[in-house]
Formats: C-alpha cells, structure tokens, sequence
C-alpha cells in the first residue's frame, strides 16, 4: 500500500477512534444521569461535533456513522447481559476506549461508502487502494472492512451474499471423531487427518523471538525500542503463520471429506475443557474447534448433509450391537471391545461409527 493511502487510512482511524471515545464518554455520562444513550442520540452528538471541528468534517460521514452503530450494538449486547442476569464470566463488557497504539486499526465501509472500479478500491474521502484480490468475488459486496493486523500488514474484507456450490452425489457416508492423536477419525482409512503439529514445528523459533521481548521490555510507562517492536511483530508474524498453516491444512481436508460424501455424522465436540487438561498444548496445536468450523461451513457450502452428534458415551457405546459398557474406558486402552457381541475395533473408530448410527446412517 503507498504511504498516501497509508497516512489517509491512519488519519481517518484516528478521527473514527475519536468518535468512539466520545460515545463512551457519552455513555458514562448518560448513566450517571440516568438518560438514554441510543444510535438517535449518539448521531445528533456526531453531527453537532462535525459542525464545530474542521478536522472531524475532513473524515467520511459514513464510516464514522458505522462507529457508532457499531458502539450501538455493542452496548446494547452489555445491557442485554446485565439485564438477564448473565454470569460475569459470560458477560459482555461495557465499550471501552480506544488507545492510540494498543488497537488495531478497523475501518467499516457500507455500500455508499465504497466502490470498485478498474481493480483498485476506492473509500470516501478520496482514499484509492490496490487491492492484491485473493480470488474473484462472486456478486458485488454490501460492505468492506479494511483493517490492518498485528503485523502490520493491510487486508480488504468483503461481505458477499453466500452461494450453495452443490457437488455430485456419490452415495457415499461418514463418520467422524475427534481426538488429539489423531485430530479426526473417520469411518474412512483414506479420510482421517493426522495432527499436523505445527505449532509445534514452531515452538523454538517463537521462543526464540519471545525471550528477545523479554530481554527488550520497557519499564510501565515508557514507549518499547526498535528492538522491542521488532521482535513483537516477528512474534506476532509467526503465530499469524502458524494460524494460517491450521486453517489451510482444515480447508484442504474438510474439501476432501464433503467431495467424497453425501452426509456427514460430525461429533458435536467442544474442546474447551481440553484448556484445563494435561493435553491442553497438544489439543490447541491440533485445531479441533478451528477444523469443525471449517467442515461445518465447507458442508453447507457445497449443499452435503453435515449431522452434529452429541458426544455423550460414544466411546462407551457398540456401533455393532448398540450395548454400552458400564464404566468409560481410561485414555491409554485405545482398543473397544464389546463384552456383548465380541466385536473388537480402534476404539476411534468404534466411535466414528457410532456417530453413523447415531446420525440415522447406515455404517458403510
């Protein structure tokens, strides 16, 4: 991106973050008076601002308008938690301000506010982008985000109404389990996709750029050397690799089972209580939230059948007899042996085509 652009983006960021601030302030005070704080109120205060400052009318009306319907909802969220009494934990937190080097800049463009024309993306206000495309978009987008992340680097994040890709048919099922061995077993020997460890291909080279931030720190108060934002945007930088190398590797595979099959039996598997388990490195490194997201929404992409399965006592349970042992297996005996009909199988497995029966699928 050329530094025109980049000075343009910076210097609308900086107004946009002055809109939010003031709506947060305009909150506290609203509380404390016990008034109404509404997008109504909140844009009456936007346009007498704009009226009195010069540098505020230099900005987009439209992206600064966005600021504050999106501050709207998210303190409609807030109050909405606290009115039901949510627990804390679970509670969305009031808007907070805004810091000048601790956000990342985040720039919200609704259809009047953008076009495309010849490649480039022109926003209000005069700022014209090259846009490196990743792939073509398939209708016009109702919206563009631009933002930059923690590495510095620019990206253009459209939103486009969704289209269902229908594949062929193949009269073909499968089941899948997840597990940390293996990140997914499915009913297929062709299909199961082995933990890609890349976080820990990774994890000397982070450490590496970590202990450099540690040696660089600044005191509290104090602004962080070259060396030290240096070494928090290499850190910054590998674990967006990182991140990436798990996506693609979900991607590629969830194509690979939805190409394959008609209907899918996927364990509803929420790996958050893994975070508190001796696995807990291992389970993260594997993906497993991040590579469901991706077989669900590639599912629905291409118009297959995707069943969630509750994972209550599918590793208890026969596929072949229906029978359930009366105590749970311990991790380390990874064979399922049925005391009722004999069948012996990987207990993965067991488990994968217990999620077929469980889905109404016949076990192929």
């Amino acid at each position: 991106m050329s530094s025109t652009a980049t000075g343009a983006l910076e210097a609308e960021w900086a107004r946009c973050r002055w809109v939010w601030n003031e709506c947060c302030a305009r909150s506290k005070r609203a509380h404390a008076e016990n008034e109404k704080c509404g997008p109504a109120r909140l844009d009456k205060m936007l346009t007498q601002a704009r009226a009195c400052m010069g540098w505020l009318r230099e900005g987009s009306s439209v992206v600064q308008q966005q600021v504050i319907r999106d501050f709207a909802k998210s303190r409609a969220k807030a109050l909405k938690d606290i009115k039901a009494a949510v627990p804390m934990r679970q509670r969305a937190g009031m808007p907070k301000y805004k810091k000048k080097h601790q956000d990342d800049l985040s720039l919200n463009y609704t259809q009047r506010g953008f076009r495309l024309k010849d490649g480039r993306l022109h926003l209000a206000g005069g700022i014209a982008v090259t846009v490196v495309w990743s792939r073509a978009l398939p209708k016009p987008p109702s919206s563009v985000r631009v933002y930059r992340d923690s590495t510095g680097a620019w990206y253009a994040s459209f939103v486009v109404a969704s289209m269902t890709e229908t594949l062929p048919g193949t009269g073909r099922v499968i089941g899948i389990d997840w597990g940390v061995k293996e990140t997914a077993t499915t009913t297929s020997d062709d299909h199961d996709l082995a933990h890609p460890q890349h976080g820990k291909n990774a994890a000397q080279r982070l450490a590496h750029y970590q202990r450099m931030m540690s040696r660089r720190k600044p005191k509290r108060g104090h602004a962080g050397s070259k060396g030290y934002r240096e070494a928090k945007r290499q850190t910054a930088k590998l674990h967006k690799k990182v991140a990436r190398q798990r996506q693609d590797t979900a991607r590629k595979w969830a194509k690979k089972v939805v190409r394959d099959h008609d209907a899918l039996a996927v364990e509803d598997f929420r790996p958050k209580f893994l975070a508190k388990s001796t696995m807990a490195k291992k389970a993260a490194d594997a993906a497993i939230g991040a590579t469901k997201t991706a077989l669900v929404e590639m599912g629905r992409k291409h118009g297959r059948c995707v069943h969630l399965v509750h994972p209550a006592h599918t590793t208890m349970d026969c596929a072949d007899c229906g029978a359930r042992t009366k105590h749970a297996l311990p991790l380390w005996e990874r064979t399922y042996t049925c005391t009722t009909c004999g069948v012996s199988r990987p207990r993965d497995k067991n488990s994968a085509r217990v999620m077929l029966v469980r889905a109404g699928l016949c076990p192929g």
